[in-house]
């Protein structure tokens, strides 16, 4: 379920008013029309300065509800060395990984830069591109936290954008049963 709701119909992903870029990329992967979930929070996302919560099924289309929004919003300034402007904080490498992807694939025309923090990768490699300064994070906890402890001049001081995806499975990610 959608906790805001549209007074219009969107027949295409051009009447969502994104930027032209956006626009491109996602003509280039074939997608025309936007799905429920995308046509009620991409709108939203771009017009208003509120949080929102969204939950939809598998394969909806729920991360380019919020991916494509955020890479409009950033696309206008740079952020400053080290200072992310966005945070995307999912609990799994694998929905990290693919989160990523589409952030690749959907802002392959715009000049935002993106560092993906999670387990199982040199903290090193990571940390360099962080010291080249970044637009957005997308991090699991545990890797986020790693980096903040280990590296005191990463801030997270301004960030615009905060994406919680998967947010009940962050909420209990690492904690066994019974505690």
């Amino acid at each position: 379920s959608l906790f805001i709701q549209n007074s219009y119909y969107m027949e295409n992903f051009k009447q969502t008013n994104l930027d032209d870029n956006i626009l491109k990329a996602i003509s280039e992967m074939g997608f025309e029309t936007p799905t429920s979930v995308q046509a009620k929070t991409i709108p939203h996302l771009l017009n208003t300065d509120t949080d929102l919560i969204a939950t939809a099924q598998t394969g909806t289309g729920k991360t380019a509800s919020f991916t494509l929004p955020m890479i409009d919003i950033l696309s206008s300034g740079r952020a400053g060395a080290r200072m992310p402007r966005s945070l995307i904080l999912t609990p799994t490498r694998e929905l990290a990984t693919q989160i990523a992807e589409n952030f690749e694939i959907y802002g392959k025309y715009n000049k935002l830069t993106m560092a993906l923090l999670i387990g199982g990768v040199s903290m090193d490699e990571q940390t360099k591109k962080l010291d080249r300064g970044v637009d957005v994070l997308i991090a699991t906890p545990g890797r986020l936290i790693d980096i903040l402890r280990n590296c005191p001049s990463v801030g997270l001081e301004q960030l615009e954008v905060l994406v919680l995806d998967e947010a009940v499975r962050l909420g209990t990610a690492g904690r066994r049963r019974g505690r």
